[in-house]
């Protein structure tokens, strides 16, 4: 025979159903701010001092994105097959970010056809991401991150290559990592 539940106690366990229903279609949402902001931050940071110290193979770095990709993929994987939940805004959020990866593989597949001159367009597809993301989880400190990154973008198109990485390092920073973190931070507040 099943338990009769008080009306407190009939209260709280639908209160703890939509605060893990809340987490579960929300998340953190911070997870690819993060790991993207941190890695391709530290390969523009790390392609800019190398360029600079006339090492033969600054892009050398690049090769961080590999195992990144990897990461970034299980993780989706993993919470896409653990959510119970899915809405319309995580297919939306899904669809554009494979939208934008699928611009960021053209140009750097292209980076020849534009003199390597490519960071600044490769901000601008991310700058159009976060922004977006931003505006679809109601997020200003995500919008303002897209924003920086258009900044970020603009300044390169005005700079020669080498230092194109420098701007983008510090526009990934405030563009991805700070959003990021304070997306982080929202998120454990809220839950």
């Amino acid at each position: 025979m099943e338990k009769q539940l008080s009306s407190s106690e009939s209260l709280a366990l639908i209160t703890e159903m939509i605060q893990k229903a809340k987490k579960e279609a929300a998340g953190d949402g911070s997870f690819q701010l993060l790991l993207w902001g941190w890695v391709i931050t530290l390969c523009n940071f790390g392609h800019y001092f190398l360029a600079k110290s006339r090492y033969e193979m600054p892009y050398i770095v690049w090769l961080a994105v590999i195992p990144a990709l990897g990461w970034s993929f299980a993780h989706e994987f993993k919470k896409r097959k653990a959510s119970r939940i899915k809405t319309h805004l995580d297919d939306l959020l899904g669809q554009l970010w494979v939208a934008v990866f699928g611009g960021m593989v053209i140009v750097l597949a292209f980076m020849p056809a534009l003199a390597f001159r490519h960071n600044p367009v490769i901000l601008l597809l991310a700058a159009v991401g976060v922004f977006v993301t931003g505006a679809i989880i109601k997020d200003n400190s995500v919008k303002l991150g897209g924003l920086v990154l258009f900044l970020g973008s603009i300044i390169g198109f005005l700079l020669p290559v080498d230092e194109q990485y420098l701007v983008a390092g510090i526009a990934m920073v405030f563009g991805y990592l700070v959003p990021g973190y304070l997306l982080k931070n929202k998120f454990k507040s809220r839950v």
